[in-house]
């Protein structure tokens, strides 16, 4: 009993870490504050890391400034521990190995190890340290970790993913296009300037100066061939480079449009009160208030229980036929919070999709989902159907000027 318990303590405290460390709701005060605490020592690592470039800097206050990278870097540790240690809590379907070789293996787990790996690795290769010095680079990559704290950054993200296959296509066309223009350039111009195009790479070379409207001009055709050729391979290259562009900004339209259509697609209602009955099956039933877990500033404001109202005590236990009504924190106005009822409709994104991988705003905070005539607590795992009625309260940003 002593060791499940444990365990269980264990588990729990686990979890709580994962939650902290990872991008959080707003409401959740150590959660936010470690997300401000990670966002700063990002930022000041990269400066330091830039002050660290200027010889009148280093001479001026180089102890200090070393003293604050190996500050941010040992920060930067302690968040991989804590990371690999949670991965299990990321990835709760995988085994433990495999949880932690995911992690390890993903974009953001090469970073965490390589923002930090390279700082000590000195110390046990002292002649490896110029090479060291080269991996300490990926620690820019960290401001990657800046996409979770805003919304709108996400979007970027989002559209590079769904447009991924077709940025591929277009660089491997770019690609083959300058293979192709290294060599018959390296055909043209090899006679009459052997020492610029000694071989084919030299010619690929002028290819991406060519293509990429760079222009170096090291190296540049000197026949009449060639320079007519050259010509020809500047042109299409203005248009081939564009093509990325344009996918990325259609991509931009195509995810705004979905957004809008998401409103049209679901039926979405500003609740101040809601009222619930609990049907047989409901997991509320047999819980206490205080366990529902209701985000603080959502109160149950009364308990109908057959001819009698009850007080909405954290020790009533909620039965089966009770009246519930919910209803928002009297200091609704001053907090900026608005309860939302949406009803799913059949081609909504939702549809069958988690509620962990939902794309909605952390300032948002689903509440309850109502299935029929059930009422159903929301977790991460759960998925969404047609037909269901999400209940969710929202932070609002609204501009109070005037």
């Amino acid at each position: 009993m002593m060791k499940k318990q444990q365990s269980s303590a264990y588990g729990r405290l686990r979890k709580r870490i994962s939650e902290i460390i990872e991008v959080g709701y707003v409401e959740d005060f150590v959660g936010r504050a470690y997300d401000v605490i990670n966002f700063g020592f990002i930022a000041i690592n990269l400066t330091v890391s830039v002050m660290l470039t200027f010889d009148e800097m280093i001479r001026r206050y180089g102890a200090l400034l070393e003293l604050i990278e190996g500050i941010t870097v040992a920060f930067f540790a302690l968040d991989l521990i804590l990371r690999l240690w949670t991965a299990g809590c990321i990835y709760p379907k995988l085994s433990e190995p495999a949880a932690l070789l995911r992690y390890v293996l993903s974009f953001n787990g090469l970073v965490d190890i390589l923002s930090c790996l390279p700082y000590y690795m000195p110390v046990f290769f002292p002649s490896g340290m110029a090479a060291f010095r080269i991996f300490r680079v990926m620690r820019i990559f960290r401001i990657f970790r800046v996409n979770a704290y805003f919304d709108s950054l996400n979007v970027i993200t989002e559209v590079i993913r769904n447009k991924a296959k077709l940025l591929i296509s277009s660089v491997f066309v770019i690609l083959m296009l300058m293979l192709a223009a290294s060599l018959s350039m390296y055909s043209l111009e090899h006679a009459a300037q052997p020492e610029a195009f000694d071989n084919a790479l030299s010619g690929l070379w002028w290819a991406v100066a060519s293509l990429l409207t760079v222009g170096y001009g090291d190296i540049y055709p000197i026949t009449a061939a060639g320079k007519l050729f050259g010509m020809g391979i500047t042109m299409l290259g203005v248009g081939l480079v564009a093509i990325p562009t344009g996918i990325i900004s259609a991509g931009f339209v195509e995810q705004y449009e979905k957004m809008r259509a998401q409103a049209e697609e679901a039926a979405v209602t500003d609740l101040q009160f809601i009222r619930v009955e609990l049907k047989r099956g409901d997991q509320w039933i047999g819980k206490k208030i205080s366990e529902l877990g209701l985000p603080r500033t959502i109160l149950i404001a009364a308990v109908q229980r057959e001819d009698k109202i009850l007080v909405p005590r954290g020790v009533l236990e909620l039965a089966e036929g009770d009246s519930l009504v919910l209803a928002m924190d009297g200091e609704m106005d001053d907090l900026d919070l608005s309860l939302t009822e949406i009803q799913l409709k059949e081609r909504h994104k939702w549809n069958g999709q988690e509620i962990r991988d939902l794309d909605i705003s952390r300032q948002s905070f689903i509440v309850m989902i109502r299935r029929g005539k059930k009422i159903l607590i929301p977790n991460g795992k759960m998925k969404l159907e047609a037909g269901d009625t999400v209940v969710l309260y929202t932070r609002r940003k609204e501009d109070k000027k005037g």
